[in-house]
């Protein structure tokens, strides 16, 4: 058998389609844009390899589109064919079942294969990377953790993807509170895989966490080269530049990030739709106007509202409807998000979510901040990072400020706050000296 660049052994026998298979992995680990391409390449070459087929479904769930949902279950029934046929590895087979179980609705199956692999061959970082984005999905953070702490001991410095293992290390650690050993993971990343996107994104939300503003935008500058080759993700690490600009009250800015860099192109892909309707959400939440970026990115929502194959999509396509007024369509949405028989379920956090935005932008504000509150201790399960989630976590707080539930909303941020290190950016600071003022307020009108 040939052995890959994650140093495990694989089936395929065509050194055209070896040689493309591991041009794969380095273009899935670095976020390369000519991923798809190489894996054509692979499967143009060994049709009959069922690992193949299998990351073929497997990268078709990732991208949250219902459409892509029937490709990936024909690609996963190819890869059980071929599976049958062919034979394959403990690995082939785990990747074969993972592709299974996440068409058949069940991502927490395949993320749960995928680890197997990672226990028993803890040097297959490709395994790892897809374990990885499996379980960032379904917000398991402590499943990401655990595969990594798993895997790096097999990733010493003499092994070629060492620096991509450390990203994933790097990225756990943040989402699970360790911001320390989270910071040092990934600027190991950034030295032994100098091309790696997700290390260098791991730091940048270690930064935006801990409220360290300017070591983050000058993280981001200072390592171009580590993301600006990436595919769509490039556009999601200048989400994480304009979101630390915005902490330092910078909007001009911000809005010429969102028009230059984040929505350069006009694309309907859930996680550039989730930059930019979160970025307008948090620049609207302080006061600053944003034009009419609202209707592009609605029209773009529109489109999509009725996919249903991810909740974490869905709250953001929702988010950009509401953003623009659109709210029967918003309304229809929020009632249809139910459970899913294909992918991933639209948990009751995430339909408590979706009630809580139909309130807000009605102005019910006492509503919503029930429906908003009722979703936080549990927002986890929507999937997505703590930063990509906080979004919800200031409309939740903004609706209690306005609805007048000062404590409640106090308890929101403390225990925000308590997320991010004990820390206080420039959002929390600000709704904290309101609530003050609203009660010194309220008390002189009784002394009165």
């Amino acid at each position: 058998m040939e052995i890959d660049t994650a140093r495990m052994q694989v089936t395929v026998a065509d050194a055209g389609a070896l040689a493309a298979w591991n041009k794969l992995i380095h273009a899935v680990l670095a976020h390369r844009a000519d991923a798809p391409q190489h894996l054509q390449q692979v499967l143009a070459a060994a049709p009959g390899w069922a690992m193949a087929h299998a990351a073929q479904s497997l990268f078709a769930m990732m991208a949250g589109r219902r459409e892509l949902v029937i490709a990936a279950q024909s690609a996963a029934k190819a890869a059980e064919k071929a599976l049958a046929k062919n034979g394959g590895t403990a690995r082939e087979r785990a990747w074969v079942a993972a592709a299974l179980a996440w068409t058949g609705g069940r991502p927490d199956i395949a993320a749960a294969q995928l680890g197997s692999i990672v226990v028993a061959h803890p040097g297959d970082t490709l395994t790892l990377k897809v374990a990885h984005a499996v379980r960032f999905m379904i917000g398991d953070a402590a499943g990401m953790r655990h595969d990594a702490e798993t895997a790096i001991h097999a990733h010493g410095a003499d092994h070629p993807l060492t620096g991509y293992a450390h990203g994933c290390l790097a990225f756990a650690r943040e989402e699970t509170g360790a911001f320390q050993a989270a910071e040092a993971a990934g600027y190991i990343a950034l030295d032994r895989a100098q091309d790696d996107a997700w290390g260098l994104h791991a730091i940048a939300h270690v930064y935006e966490m801990t409220h360290q503003t300017a070591r983050g935008i000058a993280l981001i500058d200072a390592n171009s080269g580590a993301w600006q080759h990436s595919n769509n993700f490039r556009f999601h690490v200048w989400w994480h530049k304009a979101l630390l600009h915005l902490d330092r009250a910078e909007h001009d800015l911000v809005l010429a990030l969102y028009d230059q860099k984040i929505r350069s192109e006009q694309t309907d892909d859930y996680r550039d739709i989730a930059n930019a309707a979160s970025l307008l959400s948090r620049l609207e939440l302080e006061g600053i106007s944003v034009g009419d970026r609202w209707r592009a990115l609605a029209e773009l929502a529109e489109q999509r509202s009725d996919d249903g194959s991810l909740a974490f999509a869905d709250l953001h396509y929702l988010l950009a409807l509401v953003g623009d007024g659109r709210g029967q369509v918003a309304q229809t949405m929020a009632e249809r998000m139910a459970p899913s028989d294909t992918a991933m379920p639209c948990s009751t956090p995430a339909r408590d979510v979706a009630q809580g935005m139909i309130a807000f932008a009605a102005g019910r504000y006492a509503q919503a901040c029930d429906s908003l509150m009722a979703a936080l201790p549990n927002l986890q399960t929507i999937g997505g990072s703590h930063a990509q989630r906080d979004v919800f976590e200031r409309l939740a707080i903004e609706a209690g400020m306005r609805a007048g539930a000062f404590d409640q909303t106090e308890q929101a941020l403390a225990c925000r706050r308590a997320r991010r290190a004990g820390t206080k950016d420039a959002f929390a600071a600000a709704r904290l000296a309101q609530i003050q003022f609203a009660r010194l307020a309220s008390a002189a009108m009784i002394a009165e």
